[in-house]
C-alpha cells in the first residue's frame, strides 16, 4: 500500500482535472468579444464557447430587465473556425479517455489496497490509467492552445446574419474556459506521469503471478 500512494495522488488530481475539462467544456466563456456597437448586443460584451454565442441584449425587454441571447452552432457551418469544431471533438474525447483513467486507476488502487497481489495485473491497470491520462490531457491542450492563439491574434468569426454578431470585434480576451482548460491539462498529465511511474515491489515474501 505505501508504494502506491503517489498513485493515490494521480488518482486525486485526475479527477479534479476530469471535472475541470466537463466544465470547461461547458461554460460559453472561451472569448471574451468587446463591441463597439451596442445597438443589439447592449452591453458591449458578447461570449463565444464551443457549442453557442452569447451576449446580454436589451432589445424588446421590460426596462429594468435584461435578457441573455444565445445561438448555438448547429451542425458543421463553414464561417465557424476549424479550433471550435476541433474543441467540441477533442474535448468530447478528452471527457471520455479521462474517465477510463479514472475506471483503471479505481481497479489498480483497489486491489492494491485489498492485497490482492497480482504484479501484472496491477502494473498493467496503472499503465493503461497513465496512458489515459496523458492522452485526455493532450486532447484537452490542442484545443485551448488553438483558441488561445486565435484570441491573442484577435481573429475574426464571419458569423451568420442569424446569430447577430459582428464578424470581428473591436478587441478580445480569453475567457474563463482557456485557464480551466490549462488546470486541466496539467493536472492529467501529471495523474499521467503518477500512473505510469508505478512500480511493484518485490520482497522475499511477496508470491508475484
Amino acid at each position: 500500500v505505501s508504494t502506491s500512494r503517489l498513485q493515490l495522488s494521480a488518482f486525486a488530481l485526475g479527477t479534479v482535472g476530469w471535472i475541470l475539462c466537463t466544465i470547461s467544456m461547458g461554460i460559453v466563456e472561451w472569448r471574451v468579444w468587446h463591441v463597439s456597437n451596442t445597438t443589439i448586443i447592449s452591453s458591449g460584451i458578447a461570449w463565444v464557447g464551443i457549442w453557442k454565442v452569447c451576449f446580454i441584449s436589451y432589445l424588446h425587454v421590460s426596462p429594468g430587465y435584461k435578457e441573455q441571447y444565445c445561438h448555438k452552432f448547429s451542425g458543421y457551418e463553414s464561417s465557424i473556425p476549424h479550433e471550435i469544431y476541433a474543441a467540441q471533438g477533442l474535448l468530447l474525447i478528452a471527457m471520455f479517455m479521462g474517465l477510463l483513467g479514472l475506471t483503471a486507476t479505481t481497479f489498480a488502487l483497489r486491489n492494491v489496497y485489498m492485497g490482492i497481489i497480482h504484479k501484472t495485473l496491477i502494473t498493467r491497470f496503472f499503465l493503461v490509467a497513465g496512458f489515459f491520462y496523458i492522452l485526455a490531457g493532450l486532447c484537452v491542450l490542442i484545443p485551448v492552445s488553438w483558441n488561445f492563439y486565435s484570441v491573442t491574434h484577435n481573429k475574426s468569426i464571419d458569423f451568420p446574419p442569424s446569430y447577430y454578431m459582428p464578424s470581428s470585434p473591436t478587441a478580445q480576451e480569453a475567457g474563463a474556459a482557456i485557464p480551466i482548460g490549462i488546470v486541466a491539462v496539467i493536472l492529467l498529465l501529471l495523474s499521467g506521469t503518477f500512473s505510469l511511474s508505478y512500480r511493484f515491489p518485490v520482497t522475499a515474501n511477496t508470491i508475484m503471478r
